[in-house]
């Protein structure tokens, strides 16, 4: 209790000494050639420590005394902008900067990558997408995934598979979204390939330690990915041909300057290049595989307050497998589908708001014939959430975020059904499950002087096991006595914690600093995998009354150096991480005993 006292003496402090005499000055950062905003970008003073950087839909918020400043705007694969303002009251100011590999007879020089050095946060990597795309591709495809395991701190789960390992942590304790949809699987092609098509994304941001309060629901990282929003000011097509797979995006403005929509799509050709080498008379003619893929967001602004974003995803695999010899036929499709809307606001110069609804859902289905004999397994979960976050710059050193998310789940571990000779038959399956998740959430980032600077906050999370649900009672040999029945929206069984954050950079000198961190974390669903099998059977449960939620404190600290005028960075970061709760297949398992 005595931290989470310390946490709310943080959060006091700096507003007691609130200056009604300020000026803001704030806006967007936006791609010069085609509107996209631009996330991260830096806004900062000439001549001072003074600055700030966009959030995720490319907004800053920057409140000075009243005067004259030169504001520099800074961002990865951008020309610095350098511009020249008078502030007499608040000011609405969009930069608009010009990609280098645009510039023709200009001199280019790196930005300072100081970020290293100053930002508090720990263990943040932030990769726009031409970053991506300059790594060498498999097969003629960039893998957001494969460029991600190259990163100290993460590796990959194996071959055949496209999730990763962070500090200690499973492929499951990784909360990985796109456009604020949470994804369960990143893998296509039994995970050799990731979902996530390059022409459809704008940047990447992956956290692996400290974790900022507005992010939960996992112990391990956070992979952030922004779908892009599409050219505002002309058409544009894309396209490429690799050596398995074909892609094509199309871009443009609805209502120039105003709307804009991407359309991006993916498919693999397998299939189509397996069928020469299977004969017409061979008992495998038929057998088959292929992904395909399909990126969509849609954007629009009403006014320069209010703007709003429809983003989707959908993307499936399906493996086909012949035995003509012995009348089999096999058919295992899988799949995610995402769905957001987006809605911001701006209330004022200093408070950001935006409102998510989000739906997804990923199966996985398994279908089997043979002569008269068939059989069917099924599983997945689906999520609808709503979600609201607000930015609140109250005044120069301070950046507040704050918010709530709430989720409506259905696991569904395993159902199995088949038919035989026209009879069918449902074997004993495990119950679906729903649940209720809520967190409420509240951080500052706040810059105390130029040697120290803290990323503090505190997170509730709630979940609650629902009914319908039948809990049995069994003897001594495992077979069923009694049961009690829990009804529609019936509380089964609930948890909750508080999760407080801290991060904190102390700067030894302009190209040097250390930073610590200690995180608490809560994670209400599990994933239980199977690890004889490859194919995507893996089963996604959440806690019950009998399974608690995964648990864990993680201690980091780390020295952050730059050398050569920030040419070149390094960093050496150790970690100490608490786990608990942990689960795993056991001999007998069924889906039936969680």
């Amino acid at each position: 209790m005595r931290f989470i006292y310390f946490l709310l003496v943080l959060f006091a402090l700096p507003f007691v000494a609130f200056s009604q005499n300020k000026i803001t000055i704030s806006g967007y950062a936006k791609d010069a050639q085609s509107g996209e905003t631009l996330i991260g970008a830096t806004i900062s003073v000439r001549g001072q420590t003074k600055g700030i950087s966009t959030n995720q839909f490319g907004f800053y918020s920057l409140t000075l005394t009243e005067g004259n400043y030169e504001l520099i705007c800074s961002y990865v694969g951008y020309q610095p902008l350098l511009s020249s303002v008078q502030l007499a009251k608040d000011k609405l100011f969009n930069f608009n900067l010009v990609p280098r590999d645009a510039l023709t007879e200009v001199v280019i020089t790196s930005n300072k990558r100081d970020i290293n050095v100053k930002n508090a946060q720990m263990g943040k990597f932030v990769l726009p997408i031409e970053q991506i795309k300059a790594v060498p591709a498999f097969l003629g495809e960039v893998d957001l995934i494969k460029t991600i395991q190259l990163l100290p701190g993460v590796r990959n789960a194996g071959e055949g598979s496209a999730g990763i390992y962070v500090r200690g942590g499973g492929p499951d304790q990784n909360l990985i979204l796109l456009d604020d949809a949470i994804v369960y699987n990143t893998g296509h092609l039994f995970g050799f390939f990731s979902i996530f098509n390059s022409d459809a994304i704008k940047n990447v941001s992956l956290i692996k330690g400290g974790m900022p309060a507005q992010y939960g629901g996992r112990l391990s990282s956070v992979l952030d990915i922004s779908m892009k929003e599409g050219n505002d000011k002309k058409f544009q097509v894309e396209g490429g041909i690799g050596a398995i797979a074909s892609r094509l995006s199309i871009q443009g403005p609805i209502k120039k300057n105003k709307a804009s929509f991407i359309i991006s799509g993916r498919r693999t050709y397998i299939d189509v290049l397996a069928k020469p080498f299977i004969s017409k008379t061979s008992q495998f003619n038929g057998s088959g595989y292929y992904f395909y893929d399909l990126n969509a967001k849609l954007n629009y602004k009403f006014s320069e307050k209010d703007r709003l974003y429809i983003s989707g995803y959908f993307g499936r695999d399906v493996f086909d497998f012949v035995n003509g010899k012995q009348s089999l036929n096999i058919k295992i499709p899988w799949g995610n589908a995402t769905g957001s809307i987006r809605y911001n606001h701006i209330f004022n110069k200093r408070l950001f708001g935006n409102t998510t609804a989000v739906f997804n859902n990923y199966n996985f289905t398994f279908n089997a014939l043979q002569n008269n004999f068939s059989i069917k397994l099924a599983s997945g979960i689906r999520d609808i959430s709503l979600k609201q976050d607000f930015d609140l710059y109250p005044f120069t050193g301070h950046k507040v975020k704050f918010g709530g998310l709430y989720t409506y789940h259905k696991f569904t571990p395993s159902v199995v059904s088949g038919t035989q000779d026209s009879v069918e038959f449902k074997p004993l399956n495990a119950q679906a499950k729903y649940a209720h998740e809520a967190a409420l959430y509240v951080q500052d980032d706040w810059e105390i002087s130029d040697r120290i600077k803290i990323n503090t906050g505190i997170r509730y999370s709630f979940f609650q096991q629902i009914g319908p649900f039948k809990i049995y009672q069994t003897d001594a040999n495992l077979n069923r006595t009694d049961s009690t029945v829990y009804g529609n929206g019936q509380p089964v069984k609930t948890y909750g914690g508080l999760e407080p954050r801290f991060t904190m950079r102390y700067a030894i000198n302009d190209a040097t600093s250390i930073k610590g961190s200690v995180t608490r974390n809560l994670q209400y669903i599990h994933l239980v995998s199977n690890s004889g099998t490859t194919l995507p059977t893996d089963l996604w449960v959440p806690s019950t009354y009998k399974v608690k939620p995964q648990i864990s404190w993680l201690y980091a600290a780390g020295l952050f150096k730059n050398f050569k005028e920030n040419t070149y960075e390094t960093s050496v970061e150790v970690y100490y991480k608490q786990m608990a709760n942990q689960i795993e297949y056991e001999e007998g398992y069924t889906p039936n005993t969680l």
